[in-house]
């Protein structure tokens, strides 16, 4: 897959958005912080937007009211007609597109980083929509350098188009952090997150002030399938998550390995022919998805170098 073009000027319009669902709650009260203190969103060369995407689904601490906004910016949603029975989450990605968009053209931002929260022990997480934007996975490497002590998995999860809030900007990232349950704010994973914002938009910092970065291999995730309960056939759930894949999220996953517990007490075994990696294991969001937990791959990619601004390049204060 080839790279893609990496920026030649300037990053300066950026947004940071939490309360995409409206029960995850460090990116929830992050967004509701910056917005009355966005003095922290601050640099020198640009100054970050926070916004509390879904402020209905937030206020009822509700992941959604309507239907999943981060599933809500695909072309088909974003470019039909509105109608009054629209779902909120749908009027409101419209809004956001507009706003932060439109998704796919020139006037889009230039960047979003979307902040959420999993019940699974995924530790900390950056999702990315492809693995070939080099200036997205230079932030990643960033942060792995500057938050040592804090796993950081990178996570390319899609094919095919893209329907989250990132999608909107040209260029974008999530950052997952967990495990925390819906409806709760933790400390540990409120400052890990905070840190990870501020590392975040310090990065932007060094490329608009004209900083390169060389070449470097990292190792990255590739969502491959999901795996889904096993089901009566009424479609209610047979069995739960084996205690020996609980909380097991990123550890290699072999064939013949047991995955779920049947209510009989029967075990079932994982039936892939490879090695995988789940993540998102028994997350609690995902029941009604029908998915225990997903797979990935584990690879390596060598990132092309990213090339310093042109000293032209012309860097506006806000």
């Amino acid at each position: 897959m080839p790279w893609l073009p990496t920026p030649r000027e300037p990053l300066l319009r950026v947004a940071v958005t939490g309360g995409t669902h409206g029960n995850e709650m460090s990116g929830v009260y992050l967004a509701r912080h910056w917005l009355q203190c966005p003095e922290e969103l601050r640099r020198p060369s640009f100054s970050a937007i926070p916004i509390l995407a879904n402020p209905e689904a937030s206020a009822a601490c509700s992941r959604y009211v309507g239907q999943d906004l981060n599933r809500s910016f695909t072309s088909a949603v974003l470019t039909s007609r509105a109608t009054s029975n629209d779902p909120y989450e749908v009027t409101r990605a419209r809004e956001l597109n507009q706003w932060l968009g439109p998704k796919a053209s020139g006037q889009a931002f230039d960047f979003i980083l979307d902040l959420h929260n999993t019940t699974a022990n995924m530790r900390a997480c950056i999702l990315a929509n492809s693995d070939c934007c080099a200036f997205a996975m230079h932030m990643c490497h960033y942060l792995q350098l500057q938050n040592p002590e804090l796993p950081c998995h990178v996570i390319h999860y899609q094919s095919g188009e893209t329907f989250s809030l990132q999608s909107v900007a040209k260029m974008g990232l999530s950052l997952e952090l967990g495990p925390q349950p819906q409806g709760v704010l933790q400390a540990d994973i409120f400052s890990q997150m905070r840190a990870l914002v501020a590392s975040s938009l310090d990065f932007i910092e060094l490329f608009n002030q004209g900083t390169g970065f060389p070449a470097f291999e990292m190792e990255v995730y590739r969502h491959c399938g999901e795996e889904d309960f096993p089901r009566t056939e009424a479609g209610d759930l047979a069995g739960i998550v084996h205690p020996q894949l609980q909380d097991q999220d990123f550890e290699p996953l072999q064939p013949g390995a047991p995955i779920f517990q049947l209510f009989s007490g029967e075990e079932v075994l994982y039936q892939g022919d490879r090695t995988v990696y789940p993540m998102f294991i028994n997350e609690a969001a995902y029941y009604e998805k029908h998915m225990a937990f997903m797979k990935t791959e584990k690879t390596s990619i060598l990132v092309p170098a990213l090339p310093p601004l042109p000293a032209a390049a012309p860097i506006q204060t806000p």
